[in-house]
């Protein structure tokens, strides 16, 4: 959600950030633009639309000229897509540019003030009122400044700033909103993203909650809220660029899901040795887990959904009781936590709004926090007591791929290692598991190879043109629909609802019609019977019905109208290969649909605001 790119060095600004701002386009965006010092003055241009325009109008980045500049994609929340409400905006006395994440809860009460006073605004934005407050309190030196500007706003924030009297200088400060300093040869970066800078660098340090940051070419200051110099750690970002490009795949979406087997090996194989899970030494005692009356799940979108299938591992494998939250509930929900909980919180970014304040939440109250996230050194991978990183790699489309697969197998070798302490399940069926989830890797190079994922292009552009799709399941299958149901309206636009399939007769089932689509998901072998009788009594009313099943449970093509067969493995673990069909199933049907499927109309990439 909105993304900013900030430079200082020697080189011209505009074309490294144009390049930064393409890189945050997956975050998602109805607007851009870019300002750079030349002259003592500063000079913005910045349009409504695509990254494209923006590029037209600064000729391909080759203006302004200067080289010092902040730059920004803007996803609309106060003021409609326009290029008044874009970014950078700029103070009365143009001396001040700033580009702004996050919203300032106390932007009305503060633009009443400052318009009091004579201040007049162009835009409708709350981002505004940061640049016209600073000129206000500019009283010659610009970190001064910025410390009584966090004074004064409320909210969340990232902020990047210019300041016409240190042409020099690039400013930056953060709370509960990502940004990063990028440490490069003669020259340093802000960025919201490490993808934004990991062209240049992949030295980054973190910026703390309330920490300001002052770069020049050659150096970077860090101050404290009370202006005290501070010393910060930097660490390496070792993601290969190549990654964050598209290498020839026509979209990020179809290459992220063609990056599954090697991302699921990066989480799983490592943390395998000798037959036993180890969570990268995270200490569970025995007594400790004897302790615990139940755990939480804690996640948005398809975090939550991951969280789900964990919910039925856990609680099959290791019989302690599961909850499932979405975090936008359970931060407001007043939760009955404590030390007799652990929760797990899940985000694939790590700086998703929600679910950190879930996270806050649930140390409040006294529960041990387990996070599972895929960006090293995130606000919750920071904040949580313990952490199990998925390394996914960065993961450029809107719609989550190998980032919820990965979440899945992350949960896998939780629920495999805490059955093992608790001794619920036996060693023989431990050992079956942990070799199961190694296979994964292989099983979905099989569903990527041409003839397979030919046969599911064949089947999405024969149902392409539908408008209302069901999924149903049981057990892990409902928990997997709800998944593809999300993949499938998220990128094609299609109206798309999960259903549990013994929920069909009360209520559902009445709007099955003749043609109506139902994807209908079949791997749990105990619950073949009950899914066959389901898929008859939609059949029966006229409804198309497209089965996913495993081979045990192939004979359900009879009353199918057709069926997707996923790779041979435990029911347990099938959730995972049901994931790769149906997000295989959502991009084709969008792509034949010609959406925009790397970046879906509203959606970001990372919800950093309630």
């Amino acid at each position: 959600m909105c993304g900013i790119i900030g430079y200082t060095g020697k080189r011209q600004a505009s074309p490294i950030m144009l390049s930064g701002l393409k890189r945050l386009e997956y975050r998602g965006y109805d607007s851009s633009g870019m300002a750079v010092i030349h002259d003592g003055k500063i000079d913005v241009i910045k349009s409504e639309g695509k990254i494209k325009k923006l590029e037209e109008k600064t000729d391909g980045g080759k203006k302004p000229i200067g080289t010092v500049g902040i730059g920004h994609t803007r996803w609309a929340t106060h003021g409609v897509p326009s290029d008044v409400n874009s970014h950078p905006h700029v103070s009365r006395d143009g001396d001040f540019a700033i580009v702004h994440n996050g919203i300032i809860e106390n932007f009305a009460a503060l633009k009443s003030e400052l318009m009091r006073l004579g201040y007049t605004f162009k835009s409708d934005t709350d981002s505004e009122v940061i640049a016209q407050l600073l000129c206000h309190l500019f009283k010659g030196d610009a970190v001064k400044a910025i410390r009584e500007l966090l004074k004064k706003i409320k909210g969340s924030y990232s902020i990047g700033i210019l300041c016409a009297k240190t042409p020099d200088r690039l400013y930056a400060v953060r709370k509960d909103n990502p940004l990063v300093i990028g440490l490069g040869k003669g020259e340093n970066f802000i960025a919201s993203d490490f993808a934004a800078a990991i062209e240049h660098t992949h030295d980054f340090v973190l910026l703390g909650e309330g920490e300001i940051a002052e770069l020049s070419a050659d150096s970077v200051r860090y101050y404290d809220a009370d202006l005290n110099l501070i010393e910060k750690d930097s660490y390496t970002v070792d993601w290969d660029i190549s990654r964050a490009e598209k290498s020839g795949y026509p979209h990020f979406m179809l290459k992220e899901i063609y990056e599954q087997p090697k991302a699921i090996t990066d989480t799983i194989r490592p943390r395998i040795q000798n037959g036993n899970i180890d969570l990268d030494g995270i200490d569970f005692k025995k007594s400790y887990l004897d302790s615990l009356i139940g755990v939480d799940i804690v996640g948005c979108g398809s975090a939550y959904h991951a969280g789900i299938v964990g919910k039925h591992f856990i609680e099959k494998h290791c019989r302690l009781p599961v909850n499932c939250e979405l975090a936008s509930e359970y931060i407001y929900s007043d939760p009955i936590t404590g030390s007799n909980r652990l929760t797990v919180i899940i985000s694939q970014s790590g700086e998703t709004a929600d679910t950190l304040a879930a996270l806050r939440l649930a140390k409040k109250k006294g529960s041990r926090t387990l996070a599972i996230v895929n960006v090293v050194q995130s606000a919750i991978a920071r904040e949580a007591d313990d952490v199990l990183y998925t390394h996914a790699g960065p993961e450029i489309a809107v719609a989550t791929t190998k980032g919820y697969t990965t979440q899945v197998a992350a949960l896998y070798l939780l629920g495999i290692k805490l059955a093992g302490i608790l001794g619920t399940e036996e060693g023989k069926r431990l050992s079956e598991l942990t070799t199961e989830l190694s296979l994964l890797p292989e099983k979905i190079s099989e569903q990527l190879k041409d003839e397979y994922v030919g046969s599911i292009k064949t089947l999405a552009k024969k149902y392409s043109n539908h408008h209302c799709v069901f999924f149903i399941g049981r057990g892990t299958d409902y928990a997997a629909s709800l998944e593809g149901a999300l993949k499938l309206k998220e990128i094609s636009y299609v109206h798309a609802e999960a259903y549990a399939a013994g929920e069909l007769k009360h209520g559902t089932i009445s709007l099955i019609e003749t043609g109506t689509l139902t994807l209908a998901l079949v791997t749990q072998s105990a619950l073949f019977h009950k899914m066959e009788s389901n898929i008859q009594a939609v059949s029966s009313r006229h409804g198309t019905v497209l089965a996913v099943a495993s081979k045990a449970n192939s004979k359900i093509s009879s009353d199918a109208d057709g069926m997707i067969c996923i790779p041979e493995c435990d029911d347990d673990v099938s959730p995972v290969l049901t994931a790769v069909v149906l997000q295989l199933f959502a991009y084709y049907v969008a792509a034949k649909r010609d959406c925009d499927i790397d970046q879906p109309r509203n959606l970001a990439k990372s919800v950093t605001v309630e």
